[in-house]
């Protein structure tokens, strides 16, 4: 009962912030900035590379997220393994720099634009602000989530995929160790905490990021489906496919270790997958309504892509690499430590490159 509450509270969320959208996209008039002509402009040859996107970004989009999904058919990809630590630590790279280099410059450049009213766009740094209350409302969900799951757990977490298939063998061995009564039983009871502890704070994790990948993958999916301009849509499909893969294999890690059920699995691998397509297919519903450089398209589009920067940042610097880097594992190891930070550079040092063409 515990699992399934924040899961509907997330799609209540995203189908919230979708309707806010599309009012948004409704509500547009036509006074805002003239937009520049380019013989870029071809809306007959931009359809055709939308929906290219969409199969490519589809497909990518899936790879990234379920890879991780079958890794424990592969001994050298199991979580309890050096090699996963490495590709998280790239993952989480690469999530870092999607929030600093694609997602929060693109705010500043929004709510920062000529299209918007002097006061009070441009005397105060909503981008900024907003990005700043994002941070701290994302700590306030992933405290309160973590301790209203803790509470509502009266009998422990288990895992839900039973991937350890050894619950009766854990039952019969408490019974021995309280059988003996000695200081073992409490020290096994007392890892066996630790250890739901542990999962409980997967299954945290996993909701949240997922909640802010789904926020500003619809409006990264909005914005090129609105879009006319070939030579920016076919960097961006590129870039995009590459973000979408690594940052699919972040989450899927997460996934994995939450140990839910192959259901549950496979319907949050499903929602980020499907996310920046459905984007992309709103943006060319909405492309005669939407004007990219109207005041309430900046607005909204600016403001949302400020909160979901904050929120991204917090939960890579916090929640994947603080995580693992001050956790046992890394700690017990300098020469892993350093592979995991070379990890971590090369992910975001390879999605900052990508900020040229997105």
């Amino acid at each position: 009962m515990a699992t399934s509450n924040p899961k509907l509270s997330i799609i209540s969320i995203f189908f919230i912030i979708l309707s806010f959208l599309i009012l948004q996209a409704e509500s547009v008039v036509k006074e805002g900035c003239v937009e520049e002509t380019s013989s870029c402009n071809d809306k007959a040859r931009a359809l055709t590379l939308k929906i290219i996107a969409i199969v490519s970004i589809l497909v990518t989009s899936l790879i990234g997220v379920s890879a991780p999904l079958f890794t424990r058919s592969i001994p050298a990809l199991h979580p309890d393994r050096s090699l996963f630590v490495i590709v998280k630590a790239f993952a989480a790279g690469i999530i870092l720099a999607t929030g600093f280099m694609h997602v929060l410059p693109d705010s500043f450049d929004m709510l920062s634009s000529s299209c918007l009213p002097e006061n009070p766009w441009h005397k105060f740094p909503f981008t900024g602000f907003v990005a700043m209350l994002s941070a701290i409302v994302t700590l306030m969900v992933d405290s309160l989530a973590t301790s209203v799951y803790s509470k509502k757990s009266t009998v422990g977490v288990n895992p839900e995929s039973n991937t350890h298939g050894a619950e009766p063998d854990q039952e019969m061995a408490v019974g021995h160790f309280h059988g003996h009564g000695n200081g073992h039983g409490h020290h096994y009871e007392a890892k066996l905490a630790d250890g739901e502890k542990q999962l409980l704070r997967y299954r945290v994790v996993a909701m949240v990021l997922e909640l802010g990948i789904i926020v500003h993958s619809v409006v990264i999916g909005l914005s090129l489906g609105a879009s006319s301009n070939t030579c920016t849509i076919k960097g961006l499909v590129a870039a995009l496919c590459f973000h979408q893969m690594f940052e699919g294999m972040g989450l899927g890690g997460c996934i994995l270790q939450a140990e839910y059920k192959p259901f549950k699995k496979a319907v949050m691998a499903f929602f980020f997958a499907v996310t920046t397509p459905f984007g992309i297919a709103l943006g060319i519903a909405l492309s005669k309504m939407y004007k990219e450089s109207s005041p309430n398209a900046l607005i909204t589009v600016g403001l949302l892509n400020a909160s979901s920067a904050g929120l991204l940042i917090y939960m890579a610097l916090v929640d994947l690499l603080a995580a693992d880097f001050m956790g046992p594992k890394l700690q017990g190891s300098i020469k892993l430590q350093l592979k995991s930070y070379m990890a971590v550079l090369l992910g975001a040092g390879g999605m900052s490159l990508m900020a040229k063409w997105a």
